[in-house]
Formats: C-alpha cells, structure tokens, sequence
C-alpha cells in the first residue's frame, strides 16, 4: 500500500524560503486553491521589506516547491536575481485565478506548465 503524503498548509505558512544555494529568498505568506479543480494554484512567496513593511509578493507555481520538513524550510530552486525580476504584486493585490493571462505569464516566466493545460492530471 502506497502511503499519500498530506500537509495542511498553515503547517508551512511562515516557513522560511531557500534556494538551493542556501540564499534566504523570503517565506511562505499563504497557498492558494483552485476550487474548480481541486489543485494548489500558487504558492505566494513574500520577499524583501521589515517587520513586513515593503514586502513584495510572487505568486510561485506550486511544482517549483519542495517542503523541508526535517528543516521546516520551503526549497525554491531558482536563483535570487532571477526572483527579483519576477512579476510579482503587493499584499493589496493579489492574482486572481481567473485572470488566466497573468497566470500564464506567472508560469511561462517560470518555465512551468500551467497546471490547467496539463491534460492527464488524473
């Protein structure tokens, strides 16, 4: 019997955020849903700023993640400068799903697949 590994998502939410250089590229600030289709959508990464003043957010395809949870970190393979280049919003305002443009364009800088083109999901 093979085993499904679970995690609820306030368990990571705060977690911090490493690339695979060891860089500290911010922390988990929430994980989004798409209720249609059942799948996390993003994952929103909150980077730079203090005591949360100045934060900028980047929505981060969840496929792009791997959870630490021996280290309780969040692993990004992605380099900081490439993060910084990134399209990202401030926390008055977030992507919407529905916005399938900016979405695509979140995923294809990225490099990923938006999870909605993949046809066997299941």
């Amino acid at each position: 019997m093979t085993m499904t590994r679970a995690l609820s998502a306030s368990t990571i939410t705060g977690d911090t955020v490493r690339n695979t250089n060891g860089d500290d590229l911010g922390n988990i600030e929430e994980i989004v849903l798409d209720l249609d289709s059942g799948r996390v959508a993003y994952t929103v990464l909150a980077a730079g700023g203090f005591l949360g003043v100045g934060e900028k957010f980047f929505a981060i395809p969840w496929d792009m993640v791997t959870v630490d949870l021996d280290n309780k970190e969040v692993i990004l393979d992605i380099d900081k400068e490439l993060l910084k280049a990134a399209p990202g919003f401030d926390k008055d305002n977030w992507p919407q799903l529905a916005d399938q443009a900016y979405m695509s364009e979140v995923y294809r800088y990225y490099e990923q697949t938006p999870y909605w083109e993949i046809t066997d999901n299941l």
